[in-house]
């Protein structure tokens, strides 16, 4: 239809090459009107690649997988790659056949996410053919891993209810067992003193309830400002705080840990919390793994990538983010 060779329409449509630059749009615009799409699988044989990503995890509930693979696929859609994500839950076998599919499916490489940054997904990635990189949870000896910095995170919250004027200041937090409560705990105490208290419970609104059942029965000064270790133990302050009569952000100012939007929206009032920027880290992660696949050259080791502060009503601001 064009009136040339195969080599010139291969050219115009993929940007390359030289020739006259109506001829180039004639050919794309042929291309429109009947619908030519290129032959991926021809083009995967010719790069020896398949232009897809595979992603891991066992999160199923997607807390923190699904902002993760969003920033994943925002990195590598416009080099022309797709990802599809397989949930594993916590079952080795399903783990294999998941990763043993991908590797059948000839994907350029594989990331591995989870829901805590101190466990690995319980499948065996190391050796395998292909690259892999571990986003929010914990890599291989030697491999590239990216997780959110914790300590970063809980000096934001602490040292913005100090710069607001708090004084007596309570962490609520999760169980000793996971690695990013005893980081936050130890940043919090940093900045607030080493004698602050600190208390440790589970990942849930009835415990940040109960931890302030606590604190006001104990007697003696009361907190004036309380930093969270998630956005449930935090809500569960919040309602305790207001059946106490104690106002927030009035005498009381809040501060929780991952931004979930869903949770820290409909507290009231809207809560002010630490962002992991966990679509970041998928991006970094998604362009490390492309690299790798190119075969460029990507330092192992553990990334850290900085927090953020998204303040709300809860401490007594405006919205805004720092």
């Amino acid at each position: 239809m064009a009136g040339v060779s195969v080599s010139t329409v291969s050219k115009a449509l993929n940007g390359n090459g030289r020739m006259a630059a109506d001829t180039r749009e004639r050919i794309k615009s042929l291309a429109a009107e009947i619908g030519f799409r290129p032959n991926a699988l021809a083009r995967g044989l010719l790069s020896n690649r398949s232009f897809t990503v595979g992603l891991l995890t066992n999160d199923t509930y997607g807390r923190f997988t699904l902002p993760v693979m969003a920033g994943i696929s925002e990195a590598l859609v416009d080099h022309g790659v797709s990802v599809f994500l397989c949930a594993i839950e916590d079952d080795p076998e399903l783990g294999k056949v998941h990763v043993d599919a991908m590797l059948d499916k000839q994907v350029d490489g594989i990331i591995a996410t989870g829901k805590r940054v101190d466990r690995s997904l319980p499948v065996d990635l190391a050796g395998l053919p292909v690259p892999v990189v571990y986003a929010f949870t914990e890599g291989e000896a030697g491999s590239v891993t990216l997780t959110a910095d914790d300590r970063h995170g809980a000096r934001l919250a602490t040292e913005w209810l100090q710069r607001i004027g708090r004084k007596r200041l309570v962490h609520i937090t999760g169980p000793r067992e996971f690695a990013s409560a005893v980081e936050r705990a130890e940043a919090f105490r940093e900045v607030a003193g080493s004698a602050a208290p600190v208390l440790h419970g589970v990942w849930s609104e009835a415990w940040g309830h109960a931890a302030v059942d606590r604190l006001w029965n104990e007697g003696g000064g009361k907190p004036d400002g309380i930093f969270c270790g998630n956005d449930q133990i935090a809500r569960g302050v919040v309602d305790a705080l207001r059946e106490r009569g104690a106002k927030v952000p009035e005498d009381v100012s809040v501060i929780g840990f991952d931004n979930w939007e869903i949770m820290a929206a409909q507290t009231r009032p809207p809560l002010t919390t630490v962002d992991m920027n966990l679509k970041e880290l998928g991006r970094e992660a998604g362009l490390m793994v492309l690299a790798l696949a190119e075969g460029r050259t990507v330092e192992p080791g553990l990334r850290k990538l900085p927090c953020k502060l998204v303040i709300r009503e809860s401490c007594g601001g405006g919205d805004r983010r720092d």
